[in-house]
């Protein structure tokens, strides 16, 4: 490893402490520290710690949850998020949201083209996708029947929406209101990201693919998604294992892996800006592009069955 300075990547998560990591990698040539730290729920918690290390890492990801959320030409900023996105006022700091709207979009592409996923025709179960609209966008474009889960897995009502247009009407009845409600209403946090508590598992069973956010893919599943393919990150060894013993048969990480741990797209996007050296809202979208050639960031593959 060079004696040059760790560019130090730090992941303020409020999920569950237990899936704390850290590794040591190269880059470009350059030594990176990438660690993410969980606060198990607590908000001020999470705030202390990015305001104890404001100014002394290269850049923070912010975990557990997104500063906004879009459906169709819109955004909702949540209320919560903004709080904690609020403590850092020398680190840049980054919410996954970029890494989304363009590492995703490209991975179901990717797979679409190397004929690693034919999503023509099959069932594709989304958890959520007002957190991933890039990722949606680009499955709508694919030819699957999609189902998009957020009414179901984020506010618990029992109305799959089936298409980008019913999200964006859904997210304009609902958004205003539910972005100001405290985040552990609408997302699994701390030690609830470790419970499993099966919810319209018709939806799970009936999908030929399952994609989204891990937690409330971990949250709600069955106990069995037997020959399924799953599309998702922020996975672990011990959630790998999981996927395995429920049979999942294609388990498939939009970042990459780094020492047997997928992290969140908030880390991997504070890792490319810290590379870059520009500040998160002097990037454009092209700009993520180029520098997710340069880093050559690819999909992790891991065939379970």
């Amino acid at each position: 490893m060079s004696q040059v300075r760790p560019v130090h990547i730090v992941g303020v998560s409020i999920g569950s402490s237990r899936r704390d990591h850290r590794v040591e990698i190269e880059l470009l040539g350059r030594p990176f520290i990438i660690e993410r730290r969980g606060t198990d729920g607590d908000i001020d918690r999470a705030i202390a710690l990015i305001r104890e290390l404001d100014g002394k890492v290269d850049a923070f990801g912010m975990g557990g949850l997104d500063l906004y959320v879009v459906a169709g030409q819109r955004r909702y900023v949540l209320r919560d998020a903004l709080r904690i996105a609020r403590a850092a006022t020398k680190t840049p700091i980054v919410d996954g949201s970029g890494l989304k709207n363009t590492l995703e979009r490209r991975v179901i592409r990717y797979l679409r083209e190397n004929g690693v996923v034919d999503f023509a025709g099959k069932k594709v179960l989304m958890v959520s996708a007002v957190d991933r609209f890039g990722m949606a966008e680009e499955l709508a474009r694919s030819g699957c029947d999609l189902v998009l889960g957020d009414l179901m897995f984020i506010l618990g009502l029992p109305i799959p929406l089936r298409s980008l247009r019913a999200l964006d009407y859904a997210a304009r009845v609902i958004g205003p209101i539910a972005c100001r409600l405290p985040i552990h209403m609408l997302y699994p946090t701390g030690k609830k990201q470790e419970i499993n508590t099966p919810r319209h598992s018709r939806y799970f069973h009936e999908a030929h693919i399952v994609t989204g956010d891990f937690h409330f893919i971990r949250r709600y599943m069955p106990e069995r998604l037997d020959g399924k393919i799953v599309i998702t990150n922020t996975v672990t060894r011990d959630d790998l294992e999981l996927m395995r013993e429920r049979g999942v048969a294609t388990l498939i990480t939009t970042t990459p892996e780094l020492e047997g741990r997928s992290f969140g797209t908030n880390i991997m996007e504070a890792v490319l800006v810290a590379a870059s050296g520009r500040r998160p809202e002097d990037l454009t979208p092209a700009d993520y592009e180029r520098w997710l050639d340069r880093l050559d960031f690819r999909p992790r593959i891991e065939r379970l069955r």
